[in-house]
């Protein structure tokens, strides 16, 4: 997934009635298109129409086990908004519906940089906490990762995927000395915050030699990790601990150490930190990815910076906000506030990495 916008983007003029009520409109069709999404995503039906359409209604409910009539109203919504194609003129009962070959790589296929089928979940999980998000807004509480659910959390790690699986190991090659690190016999990685494990398991896959070490506080996370990586078949080498990523310097030491898409997410961003200052060797690693935004605010911003923002305040602000005490990061931590995190943890220098297009991410060395 790459930033379709290097610029701020004018949008419409909030002074101008009809012009913004005609963007509201807009972001209706939006949210539905989404939710619509959703629901072919989690009941099965982009998945049987890539493998046996063009469907009818009927034939699409039997494969997917659901009700035809609901099956019907759903492939002509689809239809409706462009995302499906049909022959209109026929009777319902005749019709067939297919997915077209670009829409159905980004629905379907698991293993491409533009897979975002599981992007609807990203807006159900926080949407279905609107109550709690709005006591927390109220309070100054928080609404946590786990109370999110596995919405959110596979939603996340499966997006991740295909990224780290295919493009990560080249670009930590290309960054000057990270790999000769790697590449050491026997070298002892450790990745805090891992998700669904996909980039320990890239790591593994790409330095053979390697031990890997995932640690997180989310509890079905580990589980999911860890039934990754047995089906990828490195659990041997790779193994996933349910520990918080500030206790790792008590453990090990390691050659290298990662924080993938999760420093931001982070209520005490120092400690963690500092234990990966602590746990890897003078002469290792320690590489933090996050968000791409942009180095200081502006209004209005580009499409990733409006998504980061919306993100943040569904999702990684109050799962931030929901431990306590709290930096309260959000999900736009912008260079500097990374390298302010990184001083107070004993760093002497934050390094961006020349690692380019890679989704919507930044990579940072931290240096000490």
């Amino acid at each position: 997934m790459t930033s379709t916008a290097e610029k701020p983007v004018q949008l419409p003029d909030a002074e101008n009635a009809d012009a913004f009520a005609e963007r509201l409109f807009s972001s209706a069709l939006g949210a539905m298109e989404l939710l619509s999404v959703y629901l072919g995503d989690h009941l099965g039906w982009y998945d049987a129409l890539a493998a046996d359409g063009p469907l009818t209604s009927a034939g699409l409910a039997r494969r997917a086990g659901t009700d035809e009539r609901y099956t019907r109203e759903w492939l002509e919504q689809q239809a409706s908004f462009g995302i499906l194609t049909t022959d209109p003129s026929l009777p319902p009962e005749e019709r067939t519906f297919a997915l077209p070959e670009g829409a159905r790589e980004v629905l379907t296929d698991r293993s491409s940089l533009a897979f975002l089928g599981p992007i609807g979940r990203l807006v159900v999980a926080p949407a279905r906490r609107m109550p709690e998000l709005l006591e927390a807004y109220r309070t100054g509480g928080g609404v946590s990762w786990d109370q999110l659910g596995d919405d959110a959390r596979t939603a996340q790690a499966d997006i991740n995927r295909p990224w780290f699986e295919h493009r990560l190991a080249d670009a930590l090659a290309s960054a000057p000395g990270l790999h000769e690190v790697l590449s050491r016999p026997g070298a002892r990685i450790a990745e805090v915050g891992f998700g669904g494990g996909w980039a320990s398991i890239a790591l593994a896959r790409a330095y053979p030699q390697a031990r890997v070490d995932g640690y997180e506080v989310d509890g079905p996370s580990v589980e999911m990790a860890r039934r990754n990586a047995a089906e990828a078949g490195v659990d041997d080498r790779v193994s996933f601990h349910l520990v918080d990523g500030a206790d790792i310097a008590e453990r090990d030491t390691f050659d290298a150490a990662f924080a993938f898409e999760c420093v931001h997410d982070m209520a005490q961003p120092v400690s963690v930190l500092d234990a990966l200052r602590r746990a890897v060797k003078a002469d290792g690693a320690v590489v933090v990815m996050d968000e791409a935004v942009g180095e200081r605010f502006s209004a209005p911003g580009d499409d990733l910076e409006r998504f980061m923002y919306g993100c943040s305040i569904l999702v990684c602000l109050p799962d931030g906000r929901s431990h306590s005490p709290s930096e309260a990061t959000g999900t736009v931590m912008r260079p500097g506030i990374l390298e302010g995190y990184a001083r107070r943890a004993g760093f002497d220098r934050v390094e961006v990495l020349p690692i380019e297009e890679f989704s919507f991410f930044r990579f940072y060395r931290l240096h000490h």
